[in-house]
């Protein structure tokens, strides 16, 4: 068990992940947090502020009527004060504690932003759970209702949150002052209200007319400018960060130092957004619901650009473009993708309603701003997103400064640079396989330990399930967990992870995996082959073959080297019901009101049980999303692999019927 983050341990194995460049940059913050505690300028004085990225007219007559309806319910909801994030439900929203958790029923402490623990659950409470509150992203879904109905009910209520939020959150004071992620999606959130409340009355009054707001808008930038994520923290925080500075500098250009800050964060977004993504379009941390964060990030960020009239780097709408086509390559039959690496359920704009799709709305929106491609999956599902972004967004063949772009003719199955490998078969059976780099950066800090990984589904239900994240803070049993090698569908030896984990953001060292076989070009049979060296000296090899005739998955597992203790797992989802008896299972489950089944045969060389919701240690589990989870199967096999004999091999055959 590894010293839990902040501890001494913890930062000198934090340190050796660093280079001199961001040794240097963080010591300057940490000079610069020390002279800002007694040094909190008023923002400079303005005269004749104005907000004009408004939306076209006609914008939201496009709104669907389907979306608006459940965008209007959820906006009901939250004015009866109700809510639930991250399975916990609030009742409190009509008039909220914005440093209270539900969870644990802590509040965390006042004082100077950068001296609050926020990472110690017991001083503070679940930071998540504090922070979602003032992402203010509810309030987008208000302004939104308003928007669509006209009923002043819902902005005003948004203006008395900001009004209590605004005083009670003074700049620099309190855990809402300590992350640059929480500040630039609060800034687009900040935008995105005051276009959709331009036709109240009270707007200007909330927004530039307010020396209170405008002080708020000018520490938030102020502080943005002043501390970036830096080096191996340089991910998807960085590219909020950027897009939320540059989405203010855009739509808020009110200040002396607008102009400065919108061109530091257009160079800012562009080049983390070409750094944090493969060019095939895969997002680098590989974490497919971080994949989705960068992307929403980017179209807002591209949306305000194209409203203020700002040019934006050719290279940016190309990087936009890819990770639309590669979302729409890997999605399966019901527009799922992978479940691959944390998941924390971020967004970067809120102004839907619950039961939204937003995979599909993602899709939805790349239709309208790149095109569709003929081989992109159907989207039936509306949002009240695309139409807003849409209108403010120029098409991609419409941009003058678009370069030509050769986009994928047919639809990918393998992604080299990422290592990731879609097998697909008849009646939705899609199979995920992983053989790409541990992570992103030298932290890899949203990685799991599950190099040769399998995800196999059966018209869109899980079948061998990634289980998922559920929590990141205070919980180090559970993030060590669903993080590890056992919680994978993949082969562990000697009771270690592949991977060293060195904290719950942090990774020390990194099996390195490489793809050698990857066969998606044949319908009748897919073939894939990969090997990491995460167990030195010996080498975990796994070969996949996906056959459509028989709807027959096979998994050959190898192990090259000295004789080891074997664990081989392989995790069920929910709706899967599984008879073990001896080396067989047989899998049974529930789709659309009709029974589907499938024959699942182990390697005989290994022992199996079951395992379902164990506690000590956790084992059998299945996390929906963040701070969920739920009983689930999970198959073990025990036993040893010796590769200089004959027990280095290990067959798996899963058969679906019917």
């Amino acid at each position: 068990m590894t010293a839990s983050s902040g501890s001494p341990g913890w930062y000198l194995r934090r340190l050796s992940r660093m280079g001199p460049r961001e040794v240097g940059g963080r010591v300057g913050d940490a000079v610069r947090r020390r002279r800002w505690r007694s040094a909190r300028p008023d923002s400079p004085s303005v005269t004749g502020a104005r907000f004009t990225a408004v939306l076209p007219a006609g914008t939201i007559a496009a709104v669907p009527p389907d979306a608006a309806k459940r965008l209007i319910a959820e906006a009901d909801r939250l004015m009866a004060g109700h809510a639930e994030y991250f399975g916990v439900a609030r009742d409190d929203l009509a008039d909220p504690d914005w440093w209270y958790d539900p969870k644990t029923g802590r509040r965390a402490p006042w004082g100077y932003a950068f001296h609050v623990p926020y990472r110690n659950e017991d001083a503070v409470g679940d930071i998540k759970q504090i922070w979602e509150l003032s992402r203010h992203q509810y309030l987008t879904q208000l302004a939104a209702a308003y928007a669509i109905t006209g009923n002043e009910r819902y902005a005003e209520r948004v203006a008395e949150h900001l009004g209590r939020w605004w005083a009670a959150n003074a700049p620099l004071r309190g855990v809402h002052w300590v992350s640059g992620i929480e500040l630039g999606i609060r800034l687009l959130s900040w935008v995105w209200i005051r276009r959709l409340l331009d036709g109240w009355p009270g707007a200007a009054g909330l927004f530039e007319d307010n020396p209170v707001a405008r002080n708020q808008i000018w520490h938030h930038q102020r502080w943005l400018a002043a501390f970036p994520s830096r080096g191996s923290s340089a991910n998807n925080h960085i590219i909020a960060e950027a897009a939320g500075q540059f989405a203010a500098a855009c739509a808020f250009g009110w200040f002396p130092s607008s102009a400065r800050w919108r061109a530091d964060a257009l160079r800012s977004l562009e080049r983390h957004l070409r750094s944090n993504t493969f060019d095939s379009g895969l997002n680098r941390e590989l974490a497919t619901e971080y994949h989705g964060l960068v992307l929403e990030l980017g179209l807002a960020a591209v949306a305000e650009a194209d409203a203020a009239g700002v040019p934006v780097p050719a290279s940016v709408r190309l990087v936009l473009l890819r990770m639309t086509d590669a979302l729409a390559a890997i999605v399966d039959s019901h527009l799922r993708p992978p479940r691959q690496g944390d998941a924390d359920d971020g967004h970067g704009l809120v102004v839907d309603g619950a039961g939204t799709d937003r995979w599909a709305s993602l899709l939805t929106t790349g239709d309208a701003v790149f095109g569709r491609l003929a081989w992109w999956p159907a989207v039936t599902g509306t949002d009240v997103r695309t139409p807003l972004l849409a209108a403010l967004i120029r098409p991609y063949s419409k941009n003058g400064t678009a370069p030509a772009v050769t986009r994928p003719a047919s639809r990918p199955g393998h992604f080299a640079d990422a290592g990731l490998t879609i097998l697909r078969g008849p009646a939705g059976i899609w199979c995920r396989c992983d053989g790409g780099p541990h992570g992103f950066l030298s932290i890899a800090a949203h990685a799991h330990a599950d190099a040769l990984s399998v995800e196999v589904r059966h018209d869109g239900v899980d079948v061998l399930a990634d289980p998922g994240t559920f929590c990141y803070h205070g919980q180090p049993q559970w993030r060590q967990y669903f993080r590890s090698t056992l919680g994978h569908n993949t082969l562990r030896l000697d009771g270690g992870d592949q991977s060293v984990s060195g904290g719950p953001f942090l990774w020390t060292r990194h099996a390195r995996s490489r793809v050698l076989v990857a066969d998606t070009s044949d319908e009748s049979v897919g073939r894939w082959c990969a090997e990491h060296d995460g167990y030195q000296p010996s080498v975990h090899r796994r070969r996949v073959e996906l056959t459509a005739a028989t709807k027959e998955l096979k998994v050959v597992d190898e192990v090259r080297g000295p004789r080891r203790a074997v664990h081989l797992a392989f995790h069920l989802g929910p709706a899967i019901a599984a008879d073990l008896v001896g080396n067989r299972a047989v899998l049974v489950w529930t789709r659309d009101g009709e029974d589907r089944s499938a024959v699942l045969d182990l390697p005989g060389q290994l022992s199996w049980r079951a395992h379902r919701g164990e506690t000590d240690p956790p084992l059998g589990w299945y996390s929906p999303g963040f701070g969920r989870k739920e009983p689930a199967t999970t198959l073990v096999g025990t036993g040893f692999a010796d590769g200089t004999a004959l027990l280095g091999e290990f067959t798996t055959v899963l058969r679906f019927r019917g």
